[in-house]
């Protein structure tokens, strides 16, 4: 791209400066699974996870304000603010599932906020649960109490990003409850531009950011099927791989039930086809 400079690749998308204010995200098809990037690509993942984040970025402008500035028409790229991102991830949890789970089994609380005895696996909570997590240089997600999460980022912000990130997941997850789909937990990132406003950044309630399950099938005490990337992980245990690299290369058969599962979460969620989303990207945006 002739009009941007290469800044840096993470496991999905190709980060570009376009001058000091604008940044463009370009989101790749790759897929990874265990802080793993697999071999195999899942054809359109990117535009989904592009054009979805944007639907919900136009929506929960009322929120709070977010990075978006434009859509490119490739589907995949994303014209954005440039932030100073905080060192926390803010994950809102409304169902009892993966590692809120594994520490809820051990402990009886989830980073630190204490729950009800008796509950099962996939389990409703009795409300949404902020249980921030933050990198470690290995690159997996380290879950952190509230204090560590306020010692990071000093207790007033981080404060403030508990409040956006609740009232966000409450927004989407009741409007995708309404299509569908089940958000057991998400994932956001937050900046703080120029002016020092907290921003909403990276991307928001996608497939690779979210825990997306199928409402119909809802069924608590165990896993559930899901529309996001917990498919692959399951082919990926099921195989008995290391969780190290090099990942495995995925069978034909899990790449199109993959695909099929992000474009089906993509058209039940912002009600737009996906070829029409393909053909007219900035759709997502009205």
């Amino acid at each position: 791209m002739p009009d941007a400079v290469h800044l840096g690749s993470g496991k999905v998308r190709e980060l570009y400066a376009l001058d000091d204010e604008r940044l463009l995200l370009v989101a790749s098809d790759r897929i990874s699974t265990f802080d793993v990037v697999l071999p195999t690509a899942i054809p359109d993942k990117g535009r989904v996870l592009t054009g979805l984040a944007a639907f919900w970025f136009a929506r929960t402008r009322f929120i709070c304000p977010n990075h978006l500035l434009a859509l490119r028409p490739d589907g995949r790229s994303t014209e954005c603010r440039r932030l100073e991102m905080l060192p926390i991830e803010c994950v809102v949890r409304g169902y009892l599932s993966g590692s809120g789970w594994k520490d809820y089994g051990r402990t009886g609380e989830v980073c630190g906020h204490p729950l009800p005895a008796g509950l099962r696996e996939s389990d409703r909570l009795p409300e949404p649960i902020f249980t921030p997590a933050t990198k470690a240089q290995s690159g997996h997600d380290l879950n952190i109490t509230r204090e560590e999460g306020a010692r990071l980022v000093g207790a007033e912000r981080f404060a403030h990003v508990e409040r956006l990130s609740i009232a966000l997941y409450r927004w989407a997850a009741a409007h995708a409850l309404e299509h569908g789909i089940i958000v057991a937990d998400t994932k956001f990132e937050f900046g703080t531009d120029r002016d020092g406003r907290l921003v909403l950044g990276d991307e928001a309630v996608t497939p690779d950011s979210s825990r997306f399950w199928p409402a119909d099938q809802y069924a608590p005490g165990g896993p559930q099927p899901s529309y996001d990337k917990q498919y692959v992980r399951d082919f990926c245990e099921k195989i008995g791989w290391g969780k190290t690299y090099p990942g495995p290369e995925l069978p034909p058969d899990v790449v199109a039930g993959t695909r099929r599962r992000y474009v089906e979460a993509f058209e039940r969620l912002t009600g737009i086809r996906f070829d029409d989303y393909l053909a007219n990207p900035s759709a997502v945006l009205t």
